[in-house]
């Protein structure tokens, strides 16, 4: 097993280990229901940086210690108010933590308890989210005057059904894991002791697939999700032609027809 230095620091507050292809990355800090401070979120951009260079990482797994949170956004208590206007902060950084996310690579997210306010949103922007039964989505911050501003209130509407949606960002109420499997917001609900071991079935499942196919598969989804139909229908004919001409899809069919396991190169 390669493995990176798991730092549990409680001033950096992230979790970083590389497995078999597959990056988990866990929030650390369970005394403040894994909520975010200056520091946790400086070393969730770095890992994501990181993960998104590394060429053997194939999959990522998002989580957070313990079965009460996953993540209940900032942490109003160690987060002090910014001394900057918010235009010189918009214009130098935009906005922190969701675009560091974005890339190509799958990022499942294991809800564990509380997905709240940030923590939601960061789920919103993974590409899978499995919760435990005790797991409990929302947004709150209309009851504190303020606004799911980092993608919530566009995530969230693309997500659900619309009217659900708006629900829950108007009255701020937060929703179940039954109810959150059935509007779509997640994929998949398991008993709290088994909710790691689906995610990491779920990422060795993907990291076992063509790394390339993979991120074809991602980006066609994503992108093709802002175009008309017949535009993504033709971009995804586009991507299958570029990976037919790959090494690895003629390794594939090698690996079919000699009944063996392929062996991927990302090339």
């Amino acid at each position: 097993m390669k493995t990176y230095e798991a730092r549990r620091s409680k001033q950096m507050g992230v979790d970083f280990i590389k497995e078999n292809h597959v990056a988990y990355v866990t929030l650390n800090r369970p005394e403040a229901m894994n909520s975010l401070d200056p520091e946790s979120v400086q070393r969730l951009a770095e890992i994501w940086s990181e993960v998104k260079k590394d060429n053997d990482i194939r999959v990522s797994v998002f989580t957070g210690t313990g079965e009460k949170s996953f993540c209940t956004g900032t942490d109003m208590k160690k987060t002090p108010p910014p001394e900057e206007c918010m235009a010189a902060m918009w214009l130098r950084d935009g906005q922190p933590i969701i675009p560091d996310m974005k890339m190509w690579k799958p990022i499942i997210c294991a809800i564990n308890g509380y997905a709240i306010g940030g923590g939601l949103e960061m789920a919103l922007a993974c590409d899978m989210r499995i919760a435990s039964s005790k797991a409990k989505f929302g947004f709150t911050e209309v009851k504190v005057a303020s606004l799911a501003g980092l993608n919530g209130t566009q995530c969230l509407p693309r997500a659900i059904p619309q009217a659900v949606a708006m629900k829950m960002l108007l009255t701020g109420e937060l929703i179940d894991a039954e109810e959150a499997l059935r509007v779509g917001l997640i994929s998949d609900i398991v008993e709290p002791a088994g909710l790691q071991e689906l995610a990491k079935k779920y990422a060795e499942k993907i990291a076992a697939n063509a790394p390339l196919s993979v991120k074809a598969a991602k980006q066609a989804v994503v992108m093709g999700l802002e175009m008309p139909l017949d535009q993504g229908i033709a971009f995804s004919h586009l991507l299958w032609g570029v990976l037919r001409d790959t090494e690895d899809r003629k390794e594939g069919f090698r690996a079919f027809a000699e009944k063996r396991s392929p062996q991927w190169k990302g090339k």
